[in-house]
C-alpha cells in the first residue's frame, strides 16, 4: 500500500517537474527584460513606419477625430528620438518617485529598524496564533521585500522548528504571505508609486491631464491583507501540514541552521531602546501629519477647497514615505547605536541606492519604449481596435478583469518582474479599459492580484532558488518540484479567494483607492 502511495505521488510529483521545466525552458529563452524593452523600442520605430505606410487610422471613439499613426522610420522621426532620449528618461513618471521612497525604506532597512520590528512580532506572538502572525508579517515585509525573503523566511522555519512544528510549514507560511501576498499590505511600499506612475504614463494615451496616485489601489490592498492572512492560515493548517507530515523531515548537512540561529535570539536591550526611540519617532510625525489633516483648514489639505482626495497629502504620500523611512530609521538607529553620525545616514541611502543600478538601466529603455509607443500613436490605434473587440465580444466588467487577472496570473509563470511586466501590458491594456469605461486605478488592481497569486510557483521569480535553498536545510531531496507542490495550494486558494474579493467590490461599487473609482463615463475619456 505505501509503494502504491509513493509511486503515485512520484508521478505527480513528476508532472509537476515536467510542467515547470517547461515553463523554466519558456521564460529562459526570454531576454533580460533590460534587452526586450531595446529590442521593442527598436520594433516599434520599424512597426511605425509600415503601419504609417499603410496608413493604418481608426476615428476616436469620443471625439470622431482620425487617428493616423506616426512613423519614427522618417528624417523627422530620427530627430525626435535624438533630441528627446535624455528627456525621455529623466521625465518617465516611475523612476523619481521609485529613488525617493527607496531612500527612505534604505534608512530604516540598514540602520536595522524593519528587521527588529519583523523579529519582535513573531517571537512574541501567541504559540496558536504562530501561523496567521507569519502570514501577516509576510504581507507586511513588502514595504521592504528583501526583507521579507531574506530574513522573514528563515526566521519562520526556525520559529515553527523551536515550536515542535515542521519548520519547513513555517517557511511554506512565510513565503506565502511574503510573495503570494506582494500587492497586499496596510502601508505603501516601493512598488506603489512604481506601478502607478506607468499606469500614469498609459492612461494619458488617452487623457493627457489623468493622475494615477501611488495610493490609487490602498483600500483594496488593506483589506486584502486580512484576507491573504485567512487564506494563508487555512491553507498552511488544512492542505499544506498534513503533507509534510507524511515527508521525512531531514537536514541537509550539519549545522544547516548555523548563521541564523542569531535572528531567533530575543531582541537585545539596545535593539529595545532603538524601537522605543521609533516609536516616539513615529508619534511625532503622526501629530504633525494628522495636525495637517483632521482640521478643515488643515495645511495638508487642498487649498480652497479643504478636499482631502486631491490634497498636497495623497499627492505627496511618496515624500511622506520618505520622511518616516528617514525619520524612523534614524531615530531607531540613534537609540539601538546602528547609526551613530550623519555618515552612517547617508550610508544606508548609499547602500539602496546602489541596488537599483539594474533597475535604473532597465527604465531607460523602458521610457523609450513608452515614448515612441505614445509619439507612433500605436497605443492609441491598439487601445481603441481592443476596445472595439472586447465591445463585440460583449465581456461584461467582471469576465473582462477576470480574465485579465488569468492573463497576468499566466504571464507572471514567465516573467518575474512586477514592474517590467506592467511596462510593457499598461500602454495597451490601460487605455484600452479606459475606453471601456474602466478606470486605470481597477486595471491596475486586477493586474496585481493576477501578478502576485503565481509568484510563489513561478521559477522565473528572482527569489525562488533562495527559497529552494532555505527548504533543502529541512527537506534534503527537495527541488523545484517539491517546493512548488507545497505553494501550489496557496496560489490557487489566493487566485480563487482573491479574485471573488475583486468581484464583490466591483459589485459594491467601492473604490479600490483614495479617488479611484470602479468605472469611468465612457464619453469622458477622452484628453
Amino acid at each position: 500500500m505505501t509503494g502504491a502511495h509513493d509511486a503515485t505521488a512520484a508521478r505527480r510529483r513528476g508532472a509537476i517537474d515536467r510542467f515547470l521545466d517547461v515553463v523554466e525552458r519558456v521564460g529562459n529563452a526570454l531576454p533580460d527584460p533590460t534587452t526586450l524593452f531595446a529590442l521593442l523600442a527598436l520594433a516599434i520605430v520599424v512597426i511605425s513606419g509600415v503601419a504609417a505606410q499603410f496608413d493604418l487610422s481608426v476615428a476616436h471613439p469620443t471625439t470622431g477625430q482620425m487617428i493616423h499613426p506616426v512613423s519614427l522610420l522618417s528624417i523627422d522621426g530620427l530627430h525626435r528620438i535624438l533630441t528627446q532620449l535624455v528627456t525621455n528618461f529623466t521625465n518617465f513618471a516611475p523612476l523619481g518617485t521609485v529613488l525617493v521612497a527607496m531612500i527612505g525604506i534604505g534608512v530604516a532597512e540598514v540602520s536595522g529598524l524593519i528587521g527588529a520590528i519583523m523579529r519582535m512580532i513573531v517571537l512574541r506572538s501567541p504559540r496558536a496564533l504562530l501561523t496567521p502572525v507569519v502570514v501577516f508579517c509576510g504581507v507586511l515585509s513588502n514595504a521592504a521585500s528583501e526583507v521579507g525573503y531574506v530574513l522573514l523566511v528563515p526566521l519562520a522555519a526556525l520559529i515553527f522548528k523551536a515550536a515542535g512544528r515542521h519548520p519547513v510549514l513555517g517557511l511554506t507560511a512565510a513565503f506565502a504571505g511574503v510573495s503570494g501576498g506582494y500587492s497586499a499590505n496596510l502601508v505603501l511600499g516601493t512598488i506603489d508609486p512604481l506601478l502607478a506612475g506607468l499606469s500614469q504614463e498609459a492612461a494619458r494615451i488617452i487623457d493627457p491631464t489623468y493622475v494615477v496616485s501611488p495610493a490609487a489601489n490602498y483600500y483594496f490592498m488593506a483589506v486584502s491583507t486580512f484576507l491573504i492572512t485567512g487564506l494563508g492560515w487555512w491553507v498552511t493548517e488544512r492542505l499544506v501540514a498534513p503533507r509534510l507530515a507524511a515527508m521525512e523531515s531531514i537536514e541537509a548537512r550539519t549545522g544547516s541552521d548555523a548563521g541564523t540561529d542569531d535572528i531567533v535570539k530575543p531582541l537585545s536591550a539596545a535593539e529595545r531602546r532603538g524601537l522605543l526611540f521609533a516609536t516616539v519617532a513615529f508619534v511625532i510625525l503622526t501629530a504633525l501629519l494628522l495636525w495637517g489633516l483632521l482640521p478643515e483648514d488643515g495645511f495638508l489639505r487642498e487649498p480652497g477647497t479643504g478636499s482631502v482626495l486631491h490634497s498636497p497629502f495623497l499627492k505627496g504620500i511618496v515624500a511622506l514615505i520618505f520622511f518616516y523611512g528617514v525619520g524612523l530609521g534614524v531615530a531607531y538607529g540613534v537609540g539601538a547605536g546602528t547609526v551613530k553620525s550623519d555618515r552612517d545616514v547617508i550610508k544606508g541611502m548609499s547602500q539602496q541606492m546602489s541596488t537599483l543600478g539594474g533597475y535604473m538601466v532597465l527604465v531607460f529603455f523602458a521610457a523609450q519604449f513608452v515614448a515612441f509607443f505614445n509619439w507612433t500613436n500605436l497605443g492609441l490605434i491598439l487601445a481603441v481596435e481592443g476596445a472595439q473587440f472586447l465591445k463585440s465580444a460583449g465581456l461584461h466588467q467582471v469576465p473582462l478583469m477576470l480574465s485579465f487577472i488569468l492573463l497576468a496570473a499566466t504571464i507572471n509563470l514567465a516573467m518575474g518582474s512586477a514592474s517590467a511586466k506592467w511596462a510593457l501590458m499598461a500602454p495597451v491594456f490601460v487605455p484600452m479599459f479606459m475606453l471601456l469605461g474602466y478606470p486605470p486605478e481597477l486595471t491596475q488592481t486586477a493586474y496585481r492580484v493576477g501578478d502576485s497569486v503565481t509568484n510563489i510557483i513561478s521559477p522565473m521569480m528572482s527569489y525562488f532558488a533562495l527559497i529552494i535553498a532555505f527548504v533543502q536545510r529541512y527537506l534534503a531531496k527537495a527541488g523545484l518540484g517539491t517546493l512548488v507542490s507545497l505553494m501550489l495550494p496557496y496560489s490557487v486558494t489566493f487566485l480563487i479567494g482573491w479574485s471573488l474579493l475583486f468581484v464583490a467590490w466591483i459589485l459594491l461599487g467601492w473604490p479600490v483607492g483614495p479617488g479611484a473609482p470602479t468605472s469611468l463615463p465612457v464619453a469622458g475619456t477622452a484628453g
